[in-house]
């Protein structure tokens, strides 16, 4: 596959900024597709700067305008740096900000981005792309930038050969010369740039998309104030087996998106309280308890962290095995415990299977259902919904049946879609929810893990009172061997979740 090229004395070309300042060729492209394509890319680029580094979250656009050379004054918090290059129209001034992942580390850093075009005599069509990050200094580079005054992109593309070539260039800093490091850099941008630009030319649809419900801006902020407070401490405190940085982080994203979906959801009102189903160890429990929302969680096996956690966690923490009433058998009928918001109130000491209580799967009209990787309670999300008229979210992960067993669900039927075992799986529990008469949103959560499709139902297209459900899980399967395979979970090893 090609790679950038070091340029040549045969292909160079200057730049030739108004003021005089040099800028430096480093790498250059071969490349076919057109300028509306490097356009494209370049925007998206722009709005998205964490394809090209993972240490920054997203960019904030706060100026987005024609240029117009005669009196440009547009209304903006952060004025943008205007310059000019021999022969180029400047055709739009963006600025935007860029914002870290962690904000405990860098900073974020204004840039503008100005774009310009030219037609040679020859026919052929010129666009430039400039960053010029709010900095005067290679000091003041934060460390997710290279420390530059200036990146520049040039694309040269031939309409009647269809043939072009990209290109990348520096201004540099007299304090801070060309070295291994920005060149590594650049290389880096142009080959990311090629590679989106190809991608787009041969018509690739992006399958994969963020920030559907939630604008991105908005759960990211929340992430890192949650990170902030929360994610040292809680690492520290780690006590299970498993990687703490996956789990801490992956819950607190997760807490992060619960909390503005309900803040968009319940503006104004009174929030009903969450469940957390399938909770394994009990930290998003414990996050959303300490800001300030009420709820619990349950899981057939006690976990190690439950003790770690807060003494309002530790409260509303509880091992019980869920059985849904309509299943239950004599063997579990008497075990069943009434429902509430707080799990002092939802579980009374009744009959219990080998000491653990039995919960028949209703809670107070509206809670909140979190089914966060429950694995066998997946499937059963939607129908516990439906069951107590409560909406919820569900992340799938671990492929299980309505009856409890470990399942492989039948692959998508719309043509083009994945049919790997997660994709089956995320579609079949999306068709129960459907079923069930939720109008199902999607979104892919920024999360630590490939296994990041949340499922939300928090409309409904068909009333409570026309679903039956026994016919919905007759559909799906059955549900026969579920009480069964329910009581195993009592003796069974627990994972890190």
């Amino acid at each position: 596959m090609p790679v950038p090229t070091n340029f040549g004395t045969d292909c160079f070309q200057a730049l030739e900024e108004a003021s005089g300042t040099p800028w430096t060729p480093l790498f250059n492209h071969e490349c076919s597709f057109p300028p509306e394509i490097f356009r494209e890319v370049m925007m998206n680029l722009i709005r998205n700067p964490n394809i090209n580094s993972h240490l920054l979250f997203r960019a904030d656009i706060s100026l987005n305008v024609p240029f117009s050379a005669e009196n440009f004054q547009p209304q903006s918090k952060i004025p943008p740096r205007i310059t000019h290059f021999k022969g180029f129209d400047l055709k739009t001034v963006i600025v935007r900000t860029m914002i870290p992942r962690n904000v405990l580390l860098d900073k974020a850093l204004d840039q503008s981005c100005l774009y310009y075009e030219r037609v040679r005599d020859s026919g052929e069509i010129e666009s430039l792309v400039i960053y010029l990050p709010h900095i005067s200094s290679a000091a003041e580079t934060p460390f997710y930038h290279p420390a530059v005054r200036g990146i520049a992109f040039l694309h040269k593309y031939n309409p009647a050969s269809k043939e072009g070539i990209v290109s990348i260039y520096y201004s540099f800093f007299d304090s801070e010369p060309r070295s291994a490091k920005l060149e590594r850099t650049a290389f880096h941008l142009l080959e990311i740039l090629h590679k989106h630009g190809k991608g787009s030319n041969a018509g690739y649809v992006k399958r994969v998309h963020h920030d559907v419900v939630l604008p991105q801006a908005t759960v990211q902020n929340t992430y890192a104030r949650l990170k902030a407070k929360y994610g040292k401490s809680l690492c520290q405190q780690w006590v299970e087996t498993t990687d703490p940085t996956k789990h801490v982080f992956e819950d607190l994203a997760i807490a992060a998106f619960l909390v503005e979906l309900w803040a968009e959801m319940y503006k104004g009102k009174t929030f009903p309280g969450f469940v957390d189903i399938g909770c394994g160890n009990g930290l998003l429990v414990h996050i959303l308890l300490e800001e300030g929302y009420a709820g619990w969680g349950f899981d057939a096996r006690e976990r190690k962290s439950w003790g770690v956690w807060s003494q309002k966690a530790q409260e509303n923490l509880k091992e019980l095995i869920l059985i849904p009433s309509m299943l239950q058998t004599s063997k579990t009928t008497n075990a069943t415990t009434d429902s509430g918001i707080q799990a002092n109130d939802t579980c009374s000491q009744g009959d219990t299977y080998h000491g653990v209580s039995i919960h028949d799967g209703t809670f107070p009209k509206g809670t909140f259902i979190i089914s966060n990787h429950a694995d066998e309670l997946t499937p059963w999300t939607p129908i516990l919904a439906n069951l107590s008229e409560s909406p919820f979210i569900m992340i799938p992960c671990c492929s299980h049946a309505l009856s409890g067993a470990r399942f492989r669900a039948p692959p998508p039927k719309n043509a083009g879609a994945s049919s790997s075992a997660y994709a089956s799986l995320v579609e079949w529990v999306s068709k129960i929810a459907k079923d069930a008469g939720w109008d199902v949103e999607k979104e892919m959560l920024r999360i630590p893990s490939t296994r990041n499709s949340a499922l939300i139902g928090r409309r409904r297209v068909v009333p409570f009172e026309d679903v039956i459900i026994k016919e919905l899980v007759d559909a799906h399967g059955g549900a026969a061997g579920w009480e069964e395979n329910s009581l195993k979970l009592i003796k069974k090893a627990s994972t890190g979740h």
